[in-house]
């Protein structure tokens, strides 16, 4: 290679997932193999302006130029105004290859409604539940143990477990803080099992299962402060391996995603049930997905690289056969 590819790393955004997105951009951009790409971190300030790689200030119009000068985006901004498709619309304007699902998927994925309805229509079970916004809300009748969680949300921000029906209002106000959507589903039991997926040069493939072994709710604390307990690969039979991979691979490909996602299934006695898909996954080395592929024997920076050329071939084959949507 006679030079090596720029490669502008995303983080930051608008979301509550503001710092866990540049905790992934920093692992990226550290990650990258120097023989190969030249790390251009670019960060979305809360404040909606961005920052360059020597900490100055760029409106929209400075960050657009700031992404023509590269050849390939790797985003990681997650939750709503990053992963949502956002970020995928803005590389698309731009005309700049990226890792990752496109503005339909991201939109699709993000949207956990929308998510539970694809997933039916594909065969693939979910949580039985109901879609409140605050009109819809105080009519709500209480069914029993449910999760509440904002549609859009992510982190496990305003994620509650409600067995006690006095606590359902404050739990519902609390998702409303963040989305005026919100989701009630009843609550699940089974282990908790990640799927992460991906599409590279030879197709679709998964990486080990990830099992997720917590009492209660896998939720922010949890998911961040280091007492999860993560079993890779986990143990899994043949047969509801097997399931779980396949409704994965099947909601992955329904929903038209690209590069890697994740995607987030409770092992019931019934089979596989589907709580969620995260089309930009956290990403440092010590995240799900990344730890995941490692144990399968694709380091961090190998993984990073076979995401990152897949990118570039996948748009380069865009601009060749013209008219292939981006999803």
């Amino acid at each position: 290679m006679s030079a090596r590819r720029r490669v502008a790393v995303l983080g930051g955004g608008r979301s509550s997932e503001h710092d866990i997105s540049l905790a992934s951009a920093r692992g990226v951009a550290a990650a990258l193999d120097p023989d190969r790409y030249v790390a251009v971190p670019l960060t979305l300030e809360r404040t909606n302006c961005w920052t360059d790689p020597d900490g100055r200030s760029l409106d929209l119009a400075g960050a657009v130029t700031a992404l023509a000068s590269c050849d390939v985006a790797v985003p990681m901004l997650h939750g709503r105004g990053g992963e949502d498709g956002t970020i995928a619309a803005l590389c698309d304007l731009v005309g700049l290859p990226y890792v990752g699902s496109g503005v339909l998927a991201g939109a699709s994925g993000m949207d956990k409604w929308v998510t539970k309805l694809v997933a039916e229509a594909l065969g693939i079970a979910t949580a039985p539940g109901i879609l409140l916004t605050p009109r819809t809300a105080q009519d709500h009748v209480w069914s029993g143990p449910v999760v509440v969680k904002p549609v859009t949300g992510g982190s496990s921000h305003g994620v509650a477990l409600v067995r006690d029906p006095a606590d359902l209002a404050a739990a519902l106000a609390d998702a409303f803080e963040l989305d005026d959507r919100v989701l009630v589903e009843e609550l699940v039991s089974g282990r908790e099992i990640d799927i992460p997926v991906i599409l590279g040069p030879d197709g679709l493939r998964t990486g080990p299962a990830v099992e997720i072994v917590v009492d209660g709710v896998f939720d922010f604390d949890t998911k961040y402060g280091g007492s999860a307990d993560l079993r890779i690969p986990a143990p899994l039979d043949a047969v509801d391996l097997e399931a779980l991979e396949t409704c994965a691979l099947t909601l992955f490909d329904g929903l038209g995603c690209r590069g890697v996602a994740r995607v987030d299934f409770f092992l019931t006695e019934a089979g596989p049930v589907l709580n969620e898909v995260n089309t930009a996954p956290g990403f440092t080395s010590e995240s799900q997905v990344p730890r995941s592929f490692a144990a399968a024997g694709l380091g961090y920076r190998d993984l990073l690289t076979e995401l990152i050329e897949s990118a570039v071939g996948e748009g380069a084959a865009r601009v060749v056969g013209g008219g292939r949507v981006n999803r």
